[in-house]
């Protein structure tokens, strides 16, 4: 495949860029269908945040209410319902399994990384459209974060979708972007309909995942317009009839459930749990209930190294190219200070505010402030911070405005969350422009590889470093694994690697990707096939695309890095699936089944799941029992199903302790699932009284009665 420099655009013939642009699309379609399509059939869907959600919107399909969400009959009222509209018309489409529930997530990567590429091209030229596709596809945390049913991946689509759409929108009546080497794509519609499809992109997005949809779109739109001086055509952005629009499309919604649920706990309803529990008191760490944790701010901002990795390693690439293109713009030069005094203040309190936290972030940007203000004193000959020019970057091109509003986009997501309680997929709408601003600076560095000026070498230094970087690491990963895979050479592969997991407190862990802890040495012989091929990328994949940087092949020692990462994220599915009997419980439900249909026990049964019904969410939802037969949750009154409980109508799927023993053994045959973190309790209070159907990864099925035959 070859791909039309941005420099060569100019003169070249249309056709032959549109098809060079279709073998891009071609290729990164295949890239999809590969690691995202293919692997939408296995791993089952998981326990906790997966199977709760995918419950959810299997009540949504069978109920039709698509107003209130419930789990098990149950009030679910923390959520935005859009992800579960669109996944419950999946299910009755598809039918109630594991493809049907995460197609959508897969759909809004494609979609995601086609907005990326246009983008991308129109703003940095072909090559920076190629790299966004392929950063996109195969980043850590783009792949990790869509094996689970999140609505980060939708969230992130519809934002950029409206970011694109307001930069759009201020461009006139004919807006190109274009490298500044070279014509990219002229895009002649309307800026009008622009407007109009970001206030319905904003309103999709606060229909995903709330008012914080708002927070990032109109804070970063505040900004940019503060700095370019484009506020001055805030009519273009239709403010009256596009915020209508995004009335008539967002509240709706928002009005019936508030009408709809009401007199739950201490009188609350939908408005102040939905608003305030699940807004303001999350954002401040007081949720009801507190269980979310908080990743320690150094923890939280070099994770995104992982997140992003490999294209992280091209992150002081894009710093230093940045800096050099500002300091060429003129906005570093002391003579030139286009940023008053009170940015400056701004952006210093704010990026120590987001790194150390509220209270040493006010403590840490003073002393910075005061250097400020005397830098400022010392330039004053042109005058006073308030007679500067208040838009300091009032004269930028179309690609450094794409740059800025991509800028702060990413900046802004990162330090709202580093304030705010968190989980690491929470920043997943960052991903995306920092991508882009990545394969943009990396495009620019491989154009001016070759020659021999001060930006030449310095693309050489950083492109170098960022190969270094690659190849040590992708060595200290294949030694790791070579070491794994020699110390369980003698020990045999079970089929189920969740017996063979050191639990140590599984049920503590509040952290998405806490898991990962559970993986023991003797585990290590059950995931030989992944180990062995990640092992193989690491080892030759960095060091091949090194080589084909020395040699000047730009395009494929990029798409040898981008390939690396894609079978190391292939041996990370498979290891995934191996992990399924520990991380899902869809075998239970089968088992339930196969009993069902033997006759071995009635049709006729309950099912009771002991503690927190997140542990064994997966088994409702693959019984897809009909909804006057929900499972019964025995001292459940925790996490997602606290609120939802405290409403008249939950009341009879409750049981305390003392109820399930005074009725095991009596009534209609009892099946009741034990998660590992409660077996103990479970033991003591039925002791000799249960007979086990199905133990897998510590967790246990039994029932009250022996089988009927």
């Amino acid at each position: 495949m070859t791909l039309i420099a941005s420099q060569e655009t100019a003169t070249t013939p249309r056709a032959q860029v549109q098809s060079a642009h279709a073998r891009v699309l071609a290729l990164l379609g295949a890239l999809w269908l590969i690691l995202f399509f293919a692997s939408l059939f296995s791993p089952p869907v998981l326990d906790d945040a997966d199977g709760t959600h995918a419950s959810a919107a299997r009540q949504m399909a069978l109920s039709g209410d698509l107003v209130t969400l419930r789990i098990n009959n149950v009030r679910y009222l923390e959520k935005a319902p859009l992800p579960y509209w669109i996944v419950a018309a999946s299910l009755r489409v598809f039918g109630c399994n594991t493809f049907a529930v995460h197609l959508p997530q897969a759909l809004a990567v494609l979609l995601l990384m086609l907005l990326g590429c246009r983008w991308a091209r129109e703003a940095f030229g072909e090559p920076a459209a190629f790299y966004t596709g392929l950063g996109v596809l195969t980043s850590a945390g783009v792949f990790l974060f869509t094996r689970v049913f999140f609505p980060d991946s939708l969230l992130s689509l519809l934002l950029a979708a409206a970011l694109y759409c307001f930069l759009k929108s201020l461009g006139g009546s004919e807006l190109s972007f274009r490298s500044e080497a070279s014509e990219s794509v002229s895009v002649a519609r309307s800026p009008v309909l622009y407007a109009y499809l970001m206030w319905t992109a904003l309103a999709l997005a606060v229909l995903t995942k709330g008012l914080v949809a708002i927070v990032f779109l109109f804070g970063a739109a505040a900004v940019y317009l503060a700095l370019t001086g484009e506020a001055r055509h805030w009519r273009r952005l239709k403010p009256f009839s596009g915020l209508l629009l995004f009335l008539v499309i967002a509240a709706p919604w928002h009005i019936l459930a508030g009408l709809r649920n009401t007199g739950g706990i201490d009188g609350h309803g939908f408005f102040w749990f939905y608003f305030i529990n699940e807004h303001v008191l999350r954002f401040l760490g007081r949720r009801i209930p507190r269980d979310y944790n908080k990743l320690p701010g150094y923890l939280y901002w070099t994770l995104h190294l992982v997140w992003l990795f490999p294209w992280s390693l091209f992150l002081p690439l894009f710093f230093v190219d940045a800096t050099r293109r500002w300091r060429r713009y003129g906005l570093i030069h002391p003579d030139k200070l286009y940023f008053s005094t009170p940015w400056i203040f701004g952006a210093f309190f704010l990026v120590a505010i987001a790194l150390t936290g509220p209270g040493r972030g006010f403590a840490a940007a003073f002393p910075l402030a005061c250097l400020v203000a005397w830098a400022a004193w010392r330039n004053r000959r042109i005058g006073p911070w308030y007679t500067r020019n208040p838009q300091p970057l009032a004269d930028l091109t179309p690609v450094q405005k794409s740059s800025l509003l991509l800028a702060i986009f990413s900046f802004l997501v990162l330090a709202f969350f580093s304030l705010s309680t968190n989980q690491e997929y929470y920043t997943f709408p960052a991903y995306l422009p920092m991508l882009m601003l990545v394969a943009a600076a990396l495009g620019r560095a491989e154009a001016a590889y070759s020659g021999f000026d001060p930006l030449a070498r310095s693309s050489r230094r950083w492109i170098t470093f960022a190969h270094a970087s690659f190849t040590v690491i992708g060595l200290l990963i294949a030694a790791a694994l070579s070491y794994g895979l020699w110390i369980a050479r003698h020990i045999a592969t079970l089929p189920n690697v969740g017996d063979l997991l050191a639990h140590r407190g599984v049920g503590d862990y509040t952290l998405s990707m806490s898991s990962l802890f559970d993986l023991t040495g003797p585990s290590f012989a059950a995931l030989r096939l992944p180990a062995g091929l990640a092992m193989a990328a690491f080892a030759a994949g960095p060091a091949i695309a090194w080589m084909l940087r020395a040699r000047r092949r730009h395009l494929a020692a990029t798409t040898a890095i981008a390939l690396t990462s894609a079978v190391f994220l292939i041996a990370a599915h498979i290891a995934f699936v191996r992990f399924a009997p520990m991380l899902s419980s869809q075998n239970f439900a089968q088992r339930i089944q196969q009993l069902e249909a033997s006759g071995a026990i009635s049709r006729d049964n309950t099912l009771l799941l002991f503690g927190d019904q997140a542990y064994g969410s997966s088994i409702p939802f693959y019984l897809n029992r009909p909804l006057d037969r929900p499972a019964l949750l025995v001292d459940g009154r925790s996490s997602s199903m606290l609120f939802g409980s405290t409403f008249p109508d939950a009341q009879a799927l409750f049981l305390t302790p003392a109820e399930l023993v005074s009725q095991w053994g009596s009534g209609k045959r009892k099946i009741l699932f034990v998660p590992l973190e409660r077996r103990a309790d479970v033991d003591r209070l039925l002791g000799p009284r249960q007979i086990l159907l199905e133990e897998t990864a510590g967790k246990a099925l039994i029932t009250d009665r022996p089988l009927d035959k």
